[in-house]
């Protein structure tokens, strides 16, 4: 296991640390290791690119680092009012899509390789943007509600297009074009 790895492995054991303190109230320790969660995917990444450390592990770990720690703490926050549910909804839903559509691909022996899209990409920024927004506002209460409500909906337009572009290159892989 190279760096790369065990700091992805780091970001995985961040999730039930964010989420005990979101559940005890203590939001800015929460924010504190969601943004070292966060940030930890830019440096990994960086690492694996930079010192050619890309692993089959890592191409698997790391995207389920991303989602874990990002539905997670999607949840915990709508569960705590925080944002709306809607977000949550769209977010669960669109990952639960590209899961299903890879798995049905990867049974009928049509595997199509994982490659995040530039889209997916920015959507997952805004996610983390809007995460941080919220955990910031909640533990230094600056006042961000139009900001989060802006971040809200970006993440909302984004999250969509997110889907249906992965949803075009689903049924192109499924028809046989490039």
């Amino acid at each position: 296991m190279n760096i790369a790895n065990i700091i992805t492995v780091g970001r995985l054991l961040c999730v039930p640390a964010v989420l005990y303190c979101l559940l005890h109230g203590d939001m800015r320790l929460a924010f504190y290791i969601f943004l070292i969660a966060g940030l930890s995917d830019a440096v990994d990444g960086a690492i694996a690119r930079r010192f050619n450390l890309r692993t089959e592990l890592g191409a698997w770990m790391d995207p389920v680092a991303d989602k874990l720690l990002m539905v997670s703490v999607f949840v915990m926050l709508a569960w705590l009012g925080l944002i709306p549910d809607w977000i949550v909804f769209l977010a669960v839903t669109r990952d639960a899509l590209i899961v299903g559509a890879f798995l049905v691909t990867t049974l009928i022996g049509n595997p199509i390789k994982v490659a995040p899209l530039m889209v997916s990409k920015i959507n997952t920024a805004f996610q983390i943007a809007l995460v941080v927004t919220v955990l910031s506002d909640q533990a230094f209460g600056l006042g961000l509600g139009p900001l989060v409500t802006i971040l809200l909906y970006l993440t909302a337009l984004l999250t969509c297009a997110s889907g249906a572009s992965y949803l075009v290159v689903w049924m192109r892989h499924v028809a046989g074009s490039k």
